[in-house]
């Protein structure tokens, strides 16, 4: 039922009613197994998520915060090695998660801007291939799962170049088949149940390889690719239900 809510809710109205679910998951799901870092709540279990095929996996949707299993990881990373909290920060949100949005509105030491194309909760709607932005704006920039979306993610990465200050940072990720050196992208593919075998989700116009730093190279971006998540114990990558083996992009523009 809940794979079948995610495939036939329309994105906004999913949005929507999903804030009104996250404020009586919690008591029905309360427990101590599973803990959302980012909210410090524990939970007996956690939710399934994805819309299909490889995308589906359970136990992973956080009941209160609604965070996923990547939303966890980059908070950790956050925490732990970035300045993130308490640095002076001019910051571009694009697709702003549910659980970080609140959060990190409320926060003194960042001037936060919130976007997306269509999200309730953006503060600007527009098309990443043509941000309505100045040149050399924000300081740092989240674009999560969003680049496998767009129609041409070149030139949606270079946008994402020309809006970010000189010395600013982003994080940009994207599902990764890391059993592909090249991404794979074929425009013929157009139907969502063709799109939904080739690029693991009826919405996705590619599935991204190895080669993706080096996309985001060719966008002018400085890329250290991070293993946080490798220093991270057995346990705790259990216990905070985090993406075993998942990279960080963090982007830098010079």
């Amino acid at each position: 039922m809940f794979h079948f809510l995610l495939r036939t809710i329309p994105r906004p109205i999913l949005i929507t009613f999903s804030l009104w679910f996250s404020k009586i998951a919690p008591i029905i799901y309360k427990g101590s197994k599973y803990t959302d870092p980012i909210s410090g709540k524990s939970y007996r279990k956690f939710l399934p998520y994805g819309y299909s095929g490889k995308a589906k996996r359970k136990n992973v949707l956080c009941p209160g915060s609604l965070s996923l299993e990547r939303h966890r990881l980059l908070w950790l990373y956050l925490k732990t090695k970035t300045d993130f909290f308490t640095k002076s920060y001019k910051m571009l949100h694009i697709a702003p998660e549910q659980c970080f949005y609140k959060l990190f509105k409320a926060m003194k030491n960042l001037d936060y801007t919130t976007g997306d194309y269509n999200s309730p909760i953006a503060d600007v709607h527009f098309d990443l291939h043509n941000a309505p932005f100045k040149d050399n704006t924000f300081d740092v920039i989240f674009c999560n799962h969003v680049l496998e979306h767009v129609e041409n993610d070149a030139v949606c990465m270079k946008e994402l170049h020309r809006i970010m200050k000189p010395g600013g940072w982003g994080i940009f990720q994207v599902p990764l088949d890391v059993t592909r050196e090249k991404t794979y992208e074929d425009p013929t593919i157009t139907s969502e149940e063709d799109r939904e075998i080739h690029f693991w989700q009826k919405d996705h116009v590619r599935l991204f390889g190895l080669d993706y730093k080096d996309r985001l190279a060719a966008a002018g971006f400085d890329v250290a690719v991070d293993d946080f998540v490798n220093t991270l114990t057995p346990e705790e990558v259990d216990r905070y239900r985090l993406p075993a083996g998942e990279m960080l992009y963090v982007c830098r523009k010079k």
